[in-house]
Formats: structure tokens, C-alpha cells, sequence
């Protein structure tokens, strides 16, 4: 287990040694995300009954900047020893698929929940939170970390450089996470589009972690964590199997 833990390891002294960078940035600009939804429409909009709409909007700024960051975390490292050609420093020792994958993701969970963290400590400034169910918000957190670390792999095994990794997060991602209830319930859409952001896995993990702060959700929070949970085994069995094919590593 050493390998896994030294690069889990230089997986976290990456991010940490340009945390201007890596963790103050995104916690800037979710709370500019607040600062400018809650001061427009806290007096205008209430989602659920006796919850203020600047409450109701961060947990969703919370995930969103979870999911970002996780995902950002595993591409940019991978992708930056594709281009760098220091990838074979990471191929030559006896490292198993495994360990790599879980060495990535791990990191990318641990980057992802200290933003989130981050901005939900600064954000108690704004309103106070309830935590009804503290178990799910913990879940669905992990969750998303994992997926988005998962995605992150991936993206960056296919990508031949950064454009192509920027068009996976400016036209995949971004737009998955903004069309998932961060700013507004499903319930509010038309029938349409409520039937339609049901096939986003991210609503399910924005709906399921709110759920974990004021205990009322959207669809049904089991549903919601069967659905993350599959998607999270379906594509880390995908990273997985990339990883040990040697996709655009080793060929």
C-alpha cells in the first residue's frame, strides 16, 4: 500500500502548494454566486415552506463547488503529466490500476470536500443551516466527490490536451450542474423539463445532499443515492478498466 499512499500523498501536496489557486479561488467565486442570487431574490422566492431562499441556495452552491473541484483535481494532474511527459515517472514503479485510480479519486474527494467546507463555514455568515439528516448530506458528498473524481480520469485519458479537457467542463459539466437545482427546485420547471433534468445525475446529488440540511427533497433520497450509487460504479468500473487497458498511457 505504499505506492497508493505516496501518490495519494503527491496528489495532496499538488493542490495544497498552490491552494490560492486550488481552494481560495473557487470559494471566491461560489460566494460571489451567493453574494449577488441571495441579495436579488431572498425577499422574491421560497422554495420550501419557512426556508429563507439564501438557505435554500447554499447547499446547492456547496455541492457545486465540491463537484467542480473533485473533478478539476484528478484532470488537471493526470492531464498535466500527459503534457509534460512526466506520466512515465507514474507508469514505471509496480503500481496496480487500483491503486492509481483510488490514489486520484482520493485526492480529488479530499480537494472537493475542503472547498466545500470552505464555503459552507464562510457562508454561515449569510444565514444560519440546519442539518436535519447529517448522514445524507455526508453521502451524497462523498458521492459526488468520487463520480466527479471518476469523470475527471476519464476526461483526461481521452483528452490530447487542455482544450479538449475545458471543453468537457465548459460544455458537460457546467452545464449538468447549473441545470440541476442549484438556484431553483425542478418543481418550478414545466412538466417538460422537470421530466428531463430527472435523467441528470447531478439533481440527484444536489437534491439528496439539501435533503441532508432541511429533510425535504425533491424526489425521494433513497431513490436519489441508488441512482448516484450506480452511476458511481458504473463509471469507476469504466475508469478502472481504462486504467488497466493502458488507454492512452501506455499505447
Amino acid at each position: 500500500m505504499i505506492g497508493l499512499w505516496t501518490l495519494f500523498y503527491k496528489e495532496l501536496l499538488r493542490f495544497w502548494k498552490v491552494s490560492l489557486q486550488t481552494i481560495l479561488s473557487p470559494l471566491v467565486s461560489t460566494l460571489l454566486y451567493l453574494l449577488i442570487f441571495s441579495h436579488v431574490l431572498e425577499a422574491h422566492v421560497q422554495v420550501y415552506p419557512g426556508v429563507g431562499y439564501t438557505a435554500f441556495l447554499i447547499p446547492g452552491l456547496v455541492m457545486m463547488a465540491m463537484l467542480q473541484n473533485a473533478f478539476a483535481n484528478s484532470s488537471s494532474s493526470l492531464i498535466q503529466s500527459k503534457m509534460n511527459g512526466n506520466i512515465v515517472f507514474l507508469l514505471l514503479p509496480p503500481l496496480a490500476y487500483w491503486e492509481f485510480f483510488s490514489a486520484y479519486v482520493a485526492a480529488a474527494v479530499v480537494r472537493g470536500l475542503v472547498v466545500g467546507l470552505g464555503v459552507g463555514l464562510v457562508s454561515m455568515w449569510f444565514t444560519a443551516l440546519p442539518l436535519a439528516h447529517p448522514l445524507w448530506a455526508v453521502l451524497f458528498a462523498l458521492a459526488g466527490c468520487v463520480m466527479l473524481g471518476a469523470v475527471g480520469i476519464i476526461t483526461a485519458l481521452w483528452a490530447k490536451g487542455y482544450d479538449q479537457m475545458a471543453a468537457v467542463q465548459n460544455f458537460l459539466i457546467m452545464p449538468l450542474t447549473f441545470l440541476s437545482g442549484v438556484f431553483y427546485s425542478i418543481n418550478s420547471l414545466p412538466p417538460f423539463w422537470q421530466a428531463l433534468s430527472r435523467y441528470n445525475p447531478i439533481f440527484y446529488l444536489i437534491d439528496g445532499f439539501r435533503y441532508g440540511f432541511f429533510g425535504v427533497s425533491d424526489v425521494s433520497p433513497l431513490l436519489g443515492l441508488s441512482i448516484v450509487g450506480t452511476c458511481c460504479l458504473a463509471l469507476s468500473l469504466a475508469t478502472l478498466a481504462l486504467l488497466k487497458s493502458g488507454y492512452k498511457l501506455r499505447n
